[in-house]
């Protein structure tokens, strides 16, 4: 990776000119494709299982999954990207840091695996309704998804940013051609279809690995002996001469954040899926279609975190630029342009989740769903879109801790919410995700105030940190 003074003058004035940093556009159009495809997904696999009460299995393996899977992998996709573009920045070679991602990522699959197997007769029971088939999906897809996000991490740390979209991407796409294919040559078992879930980043994954776009690369130098970055940088003219794969990487490089980034991952993740995945454990033996629906309506009401996520993806890294060049000033002006829009795509979201949000839902899902609980569940959401933006500022600016802290007492706030508010199963939950997420976003506004205040300058690596998208 380049920085503005290695560029030549018209070059360096051409990027200072440009309205997003590199990668961003592509990264965006990728989240808006998958945030549609799990919309469709979502139809589709309803109709190929026979209806809503058949679907739940499937429903409940999504959410687990979108809990799981980034909870404990995003983390190690932004300490990936975040090493290989130092080594790229300080022109070393990357294959030494991909090994010791590799050795922690299977470290960290056996565990998670280990855990899952261990606990599968409750979650067989008590999650799935007694079907093992469901939880053997779960333990594939969680296996599935950790190359997927290791291939992010080494495509964002390598300036591969199409590389990047196109697995983030096609992940929705291929998962909704395998459940047409499915349901085409007549599939019922819900089962199936969880490990469609499971195979589908994986596709992309192998497709993007046969195009080299995971391939290390190495230290190389000019004739005159000089470092240079690889051979992609098109600001080296020279005849490049390789080195070697670079030099030793120890573990505090690869995890000085991982604890923090992991905690408050799986926290976020977990407070995003909440909602479906408490309906699941508490709903009675013959709510499963009442499950699904109400899993619908979050997802309806999720359209402008969607939207917001795409827009996200090619605003916060010019933010963080800002903070990362110690432009404080212009970084408090753009975060409260950013959350100026949020709560304009918030207030927007929530009163058309009420007013059309039925009629939504019953053309896009038939099902019925009322305005009230549309809205409920769409200002929730709002306020995540909210705390989403500035915790992701507040990692800019070092406080990985802070941001833990945050996500933590959602979650805490969550299921002690959930647990008082009300008797009714929905309106407990629908309370407990507004509360929380209004709870996280409390402490992610003081702790962003103050670390502004306290003058903090942020580093490349925290920068790289910040604009990791969650799925």
């Amino acid at each position: 990776m380049s920085t503005d003074a290695d560029l030549p003058d018209d070059a360096a004035s051409g990027r200072a000119r440009m309205p997003v940093p590199d990668g961003t556009i592509p990264v965006a159009g990728a989240l808006l494709i998958a945030g549609v495809a799990t919309f469709a997904f979502f139809r589709i696999g309803t109709i190929a299982v026979g209806g809503e009460e058949e679907f739940k299995p499937i429903v409940s393996l999504w959410f687990a999954t979108f809990a799981l899977a980034p909870g404990f992998f995003l983390p190690l996709e932004q300490e990936t990207g975040r090493a290989l573009a130092h080594r790229r920045a300080t022109y070393d070679g990357s294959a030494p840091v991909v090994r010791k991602v590799l050795r922690l990522s299977a470290i960290l699959v056996a565990v998670i695996v280990i855990i899952i197997v261990a606990a599968s007769p409750l979650i067989a029971s008590n999650y799935f309704d007694g079907d093992w088939l469901m939880v053997a999906a779960l333990i594939a897809t969680f296996v599935a998804f950790a190359p997927a996000h290791l291939a992010r991490g080494i495509c964002s740390g390598s300036g591969r940013f199409r590389e990047y979209a196109l697995i983030m991407g096609s992940d929705g796409v291929i998962r909704i051609l395998l459940t047409v294919a499915l349901a085409i040559v007549g599939i019922t078992a819900a089962g199936v279809y969880g490990f469609a879930i499971a195979v589908s980043p994986l596709f992309a994954v192998g497709y993007v690995w046969r195009r080299g776009a995971l391939k290390p690369f190495p230290r190389y130098r000019t004739p005159d002996a000089s470092l240079v970055p690889d051979s992609e940088t098109p600001c080296f003219p020279e005849t490049l001469i390789p080195l070697d794969e670079g030099s030793t990487a120890e573990w505090n490089e690869v995890t000085p954040n991982l604890g923090w980034l992991l905690l408050g991952s799986v926290f976020a993740a977990a407070l995003l899926n909440a909602g479906p995945i408490t309906a699941t454990l508490l709903a009675d033996d013959n709510e499963g279609d009442f499950v699904t629906r109400f899993s619908f309506g979050v997802l309806l009401a999720r359209i402008p975190l969607f939207l917001f996520q795409a827009v996200q993806a090619a605003l916060l890294p010019g933010l963080s630029r800002l903070a990362a060049r110690g432009e404080l000033v212009e970084f408090r002006s753009g975060l409260l342009r950013l959350a100026y829009l949020v709560i304009a795509v918030g207030v927007v979201g929530t009163a058309g989740a009420f007013l059309f949000g039925p009629l939504a839902a019953d053309v896009v899902y038939e099902v019925d769903l009322s305005g009230r609980t549309l809205a409920m569940l769409a200002l929730a959401s709002s306020l995540y879109m909210l705390a989403l933006a500035l915790g992701q500022a507040v990692i800019a600016l070092k406080g990985h801790a802070l941001v833990a802290l945050g996500w933590g007492t959602g979650v805490a706030t969550f299921i002690i919410v959930t647990w008082l508010a009300s008797d009714e199963l929905f309106r407990r939950i629908e309370i407990g995700l507004l509360l929380s997420s209004f709870a996280a976003l409390l402490v992610f506004a003081i702790a962003l105030r103050q670390r502004l205040r306290s003058g903090v300058v942020p580093d490349q690596g925290s920068v790289i940190e910040a604009t990791a998208p969650l799925d």
